[in-house]
């Protein structure tokens, strides 16, 4: 804070009345510079502090609007690094590299690609966008790797086609891999705790 505004943070801007007990300061509501002992003195004072005030408001505008969130226990999105959306259909598991992207960046190259009329590919690690078969080969491939994503992932699909065992093999590797999250679901031991809870695939 300027000398100048520290001043006027402690009297009046306008009569320069000093804050005491009977007498309290109102900041000004569109900027955070001036403080005035009364309505009339902010009225007079309107004129002087319009183009600082304007600038300041503009200031404050730019904070909110580019402030960070803190981080979440999902992580960021690996391309644009803001928090992961709290709602799953947000984003997308890429099935050629296992990240989690985020909806915006994800539409961002699209248009992109669409405009420079470009191959679609991954906006994170560029491969060709996988065919209609391609999906679970890849996935595969991360799942040799011993991506605990891939690992999570994969073993999701075996416990929605009812293979609870194979799904219990899945999500004890990427446990034991330090997987945490995917697409914002529970995290591998979370996954663990159900088939336990429910007795799929081990005993109850």
């Amino acid at each position: 804070m300027s000398e100048e505004n520290h001043v006027t943070s402690l009297c009046c801007a306008s009569c320069g009345i000093t804050a005491v007990d009977d007498v309290k300061l109102k900041e000004y509501a569109t900027c955070d510079l001036m403080k005035y002992c009364s309505d009339e003195c902010q009225k007079n004072h309107e004129s002087q502090h319009e183009e600082d005030c304007k600038k300041r408001a503009a200031e404050l505008r730019d904070e909110l609007l580019f402030k960070q969130p803190e981080s979440r226990h999902d992580g960021d999105c690996p391309i644009c690094m803001l928090p992961m959306p709290l709602d799953i259909s947000k984003s997308t598991m890429m099935a050629c590299c296992s990240k989690v992207i985020c909806n915006g960046c994800n539409h961002a190259n699209n248009i992109r690609e669409w405009e420079e009329k470009l191959k679609f590919k991954c906006p994170f690690c560029r491969k060709p966008v996988p065919t209609k078969n391609e999906p679970d080969e890849m996935m595969m491939k991360r799942v040799e790797a011993n991506d605990p994503a891939a690992m999570r992932q994969w073993g999701r699909y075996q416990y929605d086609k009812g293979d609870y065992s194979s799904a219990f093999e899945y999500f004890t590797k990427a446990a034991a891999l330090g997987h945490v999250n995917a697409l914002g679901h529970v995290d591998a031991h979370g996954e663990l705790a159900d088939l336990y809870h429910n007795g799929r695939g081990v005993e109850q």
